[in-house]
């Protein structure tokens, strides 16, 4: 059965998250994992010693209520933490989920999927969590990073679900747009969809080709597609079509491993992710 890692830290963006993913799940019949990861470490840049020049005994007495201070905030986020599961299991059981599994650790977000992704077939993930502020148009640096580092497919959700009815494939020609391709071609998570493929680009008969063997491929898989190519800028192109043309789902090849460092806020992947209002499933 396939297998679906769910990020989430309990924002009021949570709920889309688990709209996404209970729609994922129910088209290809997967099961589901929340995961929530606590870390303790966030939110404690003040290192400073508050020590002063106390005397040994009241030094002790110090340190003594600061560890108690840091194991009642750590009971404090345990409990918080398996409220958010529950919470997850049921929204998600209420989409018609029928597995769903609880994964609560202790650690970054980053480090906790890197450690456990490779029993998940698709990573869902919010495009901002809890101290993100969708007006400023910022990515959460946890977003930025499980893009870069994941190996596996990830589902970028937006800010609301909607139907998911139309998608558009962002071609390129290129290895990370194939596989994007095969994607699409080969897996039930786009089945059934209208599918738009675009390539941003001079009007050329070797990109009109490129086109027309990627649109072949798709409907000898029983996919049905259309293709456009459009001159500019890829990145204000895709995103001018994604409004216009009502696209519920943008896919998209993530950069190969060879150049992942250089996904950085200003490339075309990232700026696709901060300007599109709709989800993004990114194919490495």
């Amino acid at each position: 059965m396939p297998h679906i890692l769910v990020c989430t830290d309990g924002s009021v963006y949570a709920g889309s998250v688990y709209d996404h993913a209970g729609w994922a799940a129910t088209k290809i019949g997967a099961s589901v994992e929340v995961l929530h990861a606590i870390d303790h470490n966030r939110g404690h840049a003040d290192s400073s010693d508050w020590s002063g020049n106390m005397g040994a005994n009241e030094r002790e007495d110090l340190l003594a209520q600061l560890a108690d201070l840091d194991a009642q905030k750590s009971k404090i986020l345990q409990a918080r933490g398996r409220q958010v599961l529950a919470e997850a299991e049921a929204h998600l059981k209420d989409k018609g989920v029928v597995e769903v599994r609880q994964t609560l650790r202790n650690g970054g977000l980053i480090e906790t999927v890197a450690e456990i992704e490779d029993r998940a077939d698709l990573v869902v993930i919010g495009k901002r969590g809890e101290a993100a502020d969708f007006e400023t148009m910022h990515l959460g640096a946890n977003l930025e990073r499980v893009v870069r580092g994941s190996k596996k497919p990830v589902l970028v959700t937006s800010r609301a679900f909607r139907p998911i009815k139309k998608g558009l494939i962002a071609y390129d020609g290129g290895p990370s747009a194939r596989k994007a391709l095969e994607r699409a071609a080969e897996g039930k998570l786009l089945e059934g969809l209208d599918i738009l493929l675009l390539r941003v680009g001079a009007d050329t008969a070797e990109n009109r080709h490129s086109l027309e063997e990627a649109k072949g491929w798709l409907e000898a898989k029983g996919r049905t597609a259309t293709t456009r190519l459009l001159p500019g800028e890829a990145d204000e192109v895709i995103a001018k079509v994604v409004k216009d043309e009502g696209i519920d789902l943008m896919v998209v090849g993530a950069y190969g491993h060879s150049r992942i460092r250089h996904l950085i806020i200003g490339s075309t992947t990232t700026t696709l992710i901060r300007s599109c209002q709709i989800p993004l499933l990114m194919v490495r």
